[in-house]
């Protein structure tokens, strides 16, 4: 059982730790008093309490780079915050992607996950001449007609000495294979757990 969150330690304020909830990568620490966590669950955008300027300071406020919640979790002692979120831009005020001036990429298989989630605004926002928003747009028949083109140059690609277009296919297809994963609503992490349960058993 989770305990009630502890102001007291820190006079009133509790230390926020942001992590990238895709690459898993550190971007920041901040503070949070009771209003600043109440204004980033109301708004979905990260808020802290300013300990230089004493107010609320919401992350992007001035920049645009918000860091979008994803989700909140609390140490066992209940006086520290994970914090999850995507950034919107650079973290650090300096221009670097983290204030530890580290760069915010993860694996290759992180990267899958952001380029899901990516795809997944594209079908729901559908902005003005984005291919992906047409490949929408057209179908599950032509999304799967796409995929079954990509194997096929893939296949070809294989049979060459250079493996130069055989990345430049093999990524094609990649894509084009989340976006009819996505049109019929399965998560790349289902996929993913299927792979795991042949592994177990076999």
């Amino acid at each position: 059982m989770k305990k009630d969150l502890d102001f007291s330690k820190g006079d009133g304020l509790i230390p926020a730790i942001v992590q990238d909830s895709v690459t898993l990568q550190m971007l920041m620490l901040g503070y949070m008093n009771q209003q600043a966590l109440d204004e980033t669950r109301r708004t979905g955008k990260v808020t802290f309490f300013s300990r230089s300027k004493q107010r609320l300071w919401t992350k992007g406020e001035t920049s645009g780079n918000f860091l979008e919640l994803d989700s909140i979790e609390q140490d066992c002692d209940g006086d520290t915050l994970l914090v999850k979120a995507r950034p919107l831009g650079p973290t650090c005020h300096l221009g670097y992607d983290t204030c530890f001036q580290t760069k915010n990429v993860g694996s290759s298989h992180q990267f899958l996950e952001k380029l899901q989630s990516i795809i997944r605004d594209r079908k729901e926002n559908a902005p003005e001449g984005s291919y992906t928003a047409q490949l929408f747009t057209s179908g599950i028949n032509k999304i799967a007609q796409k995929v079954g083109e990509e194997a096929v140059e893939v296949v070809i690609e294989a049979k060459e000495t250079t493996t130069d277009k055989l990345k430049q296919e093999t990524a094609d297809l990649l894509f084009h294979l989340l976006v009819l994963l996505e049109k019929k609503g399965v998560e790349l992490s289902d996929v993913v757990d299927v792979l795991r349960a042949r592994h177990t058993t076999g």
